[in-house]
């Protein structure tokens, strides 16, 4: 039985598309990479004061890790919302990366809650891991709350004759 499809009857917005579909992707792919091939420097731009010179075994597994979900972010995201104009998918997909970036900045506590707010005490880490998370969730918040969508997200049923 086919699936039916439903489009978006617009296009749209730039930066939805642009960020989404190019620069999240990007970044999750930077984090994918030091994660797994520069596993010293990211623990070290992380949190200096506790990061070892040689990452044990089980860290660098755990680090290898990461970086395939970081992966499976970059993966997820730029290649199942280029695949369909549904609506229903791209909201299901935000809304689940959302959650992910709730997580996300949750996994940070352990820095203490100036991480949260303390631009000045941030390194280029966390700027990737705080500030860039921040403005995903809240592109995917407005995504999801319909802002610079215009009115409804589905053509109206045509009618036959």
């Amino acid at each position: 039985m086919p699936q039916k499809q439903v489009h978006t009857g617009h296009r749209l917005p730039l930066a939805y598309n642009l960020f989404f579909l190019i620069l999240e992707p990007a970044s999750a792919l930077v984090g994918a990479f030091y994660a797994h091939l520069r596993q010293p420097q990211y623990l070290h731009l992380l949190d200096a004061s506790s990061s070892p010179t040689a990452p044990p075994r089980g860290t660098s597994v755990v680090m290898s890790q990461l970086a395939s979900m970081y992966l499976f972010f970059a993966l997820n995201e730029a290649v199942v919302l280029r695949s369909t104009a549904d609506m229903r998918v791209w909201r299901a997909l935000l809304l689940v990366l959302l959650l992910a970036d709730f997580a996300h900045l949750y996994a940070l506590r352990q820095l203490g809650p100036r991480i949260y707010y303390d631009v000045t005490t941030w390194g280029a880490a966390h700027v990737g891991n705080v500030l860039w998370v921040y403005v995903g969730a809240i592109l995917r918040l407005c995504f999801l709350a319909g802002v610079g969508m215009g009115g409804a997200t589905t053509p109206p049923p045509s009618k036959k004759q």
